[in-house]
């Protein structure tokens, strides 16, 4: 199989990234802190950067496919506790295809029909995770090529956005101070787009497919970060110049094509309409890539059925498995209450991920400090998560307790009926340490 290296590894983090988050929450985030969204978008960049530092140091140290399950287990060991983690993990990643999905399909469907129709939305999600899972099924390299092509061409047209958005934006007052929300609320906006950051950690699920991963993977999960966090801020600096509140706040699911329109008319909208799918398009295909793998481990540690680590060409049986909840996910689901449990989700695992790393510090040779300082932030960022949701979107915690409970009741009812927990774990890795 062909290696990747650090062009494609870049591109599966900045593709996880810059994805279904910004275009389908952007505008629930500048609802929530107005003025104060790039601010909100730096405080979310700078825990995924402190928890990129981790994920860095683990995948040098044990590079696998699971990425994240793996420094679990390693840390926690293979018990009933990560096993309940690692699958909240990989119904993390099916809420985050889901998110990408029907951005996709709201994008898609104003571009072709002018407005969001239900039916072409939903087709459109199908249609879109359908095609990836296949290319995915093809192996590392062909998923790798088709993100260099998708992250791209969006980041060029974005860039290009943000660069006329800057030049021709005139209402530099709604940056001001006294256009912010509270602390709290620009806190809890950042908290939301956190989604838009979770696509990093999927560098780590190419660990042993990349060239010379000692260099790569700090480089990749380093570079991709800073990037995107500097991409985003523009973003939202953008459009707030060029959107007021109001108008952001009803075109909340496609607000950048909208801000788009008074710098380029209708082709503006068309523009970044594109740029949207070619985004979401992008995410689903790295977030396949990294699920797949996170389910073959979970599967070889006999934490679900071993269908999930099934070989189907170069790719695995639970990437079609994880498509196919993608798709009930997509259809079935209210798509802002799902993105606060797939938030949730992903915030504890980070956090978890921190303290690994710190359990782990004198094998990883990593600062305790940051470690901590990351497990820190990931937690207390999900209690206020659920405090301000508590308050102010009671459905939205509603749909992330469901999933916590099902997820629980799923995993040990699993292991009730028979379902045996393995002692190794990724095999490959085990012959080199």
């Amino acid at each position: 199989m062909r290696k990747i290296g650090f062009l494609e590894a870049f591109s599966i983090g900045v593709g996880g990234m810059v994805g279904g988050g910004i275009f389908a929450v952007l505008g629930l985030t500048i609802d929530l802190a107005k003025g104060a969204a790039p601010i909100a978008f730096l405080i979310a960049g700078t825990i995924a950067l402190i928890t990129a530092y981790s994920y860095a140091k683990l995948s040098v140290k044990f590079p696998s496919e699971g990425g994240s399950i793996e420094y679990i287990v390693q840390a926690f060991g293979n018990n009933l506790f990560s096993a309940t983690v690692n699958n909240l993990l990989l119904v993390s990643y099916v809420i985050m295809l889901a998110l990408y999905a029907s951005a996709f399909g709201a994008y898609g469907s104003a571009l072709f029909l002018g407005h969001d129709v239900t039916w072409l939305h939903k087709l459109l999600a199908v249609g879109v995770i359908g095609i990836f899972t296949f290319i995915n099924l093809l192996g590392a390299f062909l998923t790798g090529k088709a993100e260099d092509i998708l992250v791209y061409t969006k980041v060029a047209i974005l860039l290009i956005f943000v660069a006329i958005g800057f030049y021709t934006g005139t209402h530099y007052e709604r940056l001001e101070p006294q256009f912010w929300e509270s602390y709290l609320k620009i806190i809890t906006g950042g908290l939301i787009i956190f989604l838009a950051y979770e696509g990093f950690e999927l560098i780590a699920n190419s660990a042993k497919d990349v060239i010379n991963p000692q260099k790569t993977l700090p480089r990749a999960f380093y570079a991709s970060v800073i990037f995107v966090i500097a991409l985003y801020v523009s973003i939202a600096v953008v459009t707030i110049l060029n959107v007021d509140f109001e108008t952001a706040k009803k075109a909340q699911d496609y607000v950048l094509a909208i801000a788009a329109e008074p710098l380029l008319g209708k082709l503006g909208f068309v523009i970044i309409a594109v740029a949207a799918m070619l985004s979401t398009a992008s995410a689903i295909n790295a977030t396949i890539y990294g699920a797949g793998r996170a389910g073959y481990l979970i599967a070889k540690l006999g934490e679900i059925p071993k269908d999930f680590a099934k070989k189907i060409k170069n790719g695995y049986e639970g990437m079609i498995i994880l498509g196919l909840l993608g798709v009930i996910f997509a259809t079935s689901f209210n798509i802002e209450n799902i993105s606060v449990a797939g938030s949730f989700g992903f915030l504890v695992i980070f956090g978890l991920v921190n303290y690994a790393n710190f359990k782990l510090r004198k094998i990883t040779n990593s600062n305790p400090f940051i470690s901590l300082l990351g497990a820190f932030l990931c937690l207390v960022s999900a209690a206020i998560l659920i405090g301000y949701n508590l308050f102010h979107n009671p459905s939205a915690l509603e749909s992330s307790a469901w999933v916590v409970v099902i997820v629980v009741a799923i995993t040990i009812i699993y292991h009730k009926l028979g379902g045996k927990m393995k002692k190794v774990l990724d095999e490959d890795l085990r012959e080199k340490i």
